[in-house]
């Protein structure tokens, strides 16, 4: 493996942003995405499913063989990595700092998982992390069952992953820096903007 490249990535410290599904993760990173359109960037993460209609690699994701992935494990190539219905998932060292040698800063949205290796990481530079959190449990089961997209099943999963993610977030091995409570779409907006660009942009 090609050494990290330390410089970039604190010149452009990576956001490491999680929360439970139905926080409002990705209608905020959408706003701020749509406010600063030169500012972010997105890691592109490996996968070892197959491509879906429509989906192309390098773009969705990078997809490669399980032998590929394994390899890059092993030369601890990857961010975070994890296991979901069979397939491997990851992200690359080398995706984050592409997006840092460009001069932007690279916004990962992981679940808790992969936010403990990422704090754990050997070599890679310590990123800054921001936690979204629903007001509570109650409003959250709301937001999820007013999608109407999901089955019982799949809400009651939903449910218990926040619960463990909010247990988690308030426990003293959590790294987050900032722990944001989305009772209020543009104050909660506010609060994550000025955590990743700061007071003055």
């Amino acid at each position: 493996m090609a050494p990290i490249d330390t410089e970039a990535l604190k010149a452009n410290v990576p956001i490491v942003i999680s929360g439970p599904s139905g926080a409002g993760k990705s209608t905020i990173l959408k706003r701020l995405f749509e406010e600063f359109p030169d500012k972010f960037g997105f890691s592109v993460s490996h996968t070892t499913r197959s491509p879906r209609a429509g989906e192309q690699n390098g773009r969705e994701y990078n997809f490669v063989t399980k032998e590929e992935f394994l390899d890059l494990v092993e030369k601890k190539g990857f961010v975070e990595h994890a296991q979901f219905g069979g397939n491997h998932y990851g992200t690359s060292v080398k995706a984050v700092e592409n997006i840092a040698e460009k001069g932007r800063m690279c916004i990962l949205d992981i679940e808790m998982e992969g936010v403990k290796q990422v704090a754990n990481h050997p070599t890679f530079p310590r990123p800054r992390f921001l936690f979204l959190s629903p007001p509570s449990m109650d409003i959250l089961e709301q937001r999820l069952r007013s999608r109407a997209t999901d089955k019982e099943e799949a809400i009651l999963k939903r449910l218990n992953q926040a619960k463990a993610e909010m247990e988690f977030a308030k426990s003293g091995e959590a790294p987050h820096d900032k722990v944001v409570v989305n009772d209020d779409l543009d104050k909660a907006y506010q609060e994550v903007r000025e955590f990743i660009v700061g007071k003055d942009a």
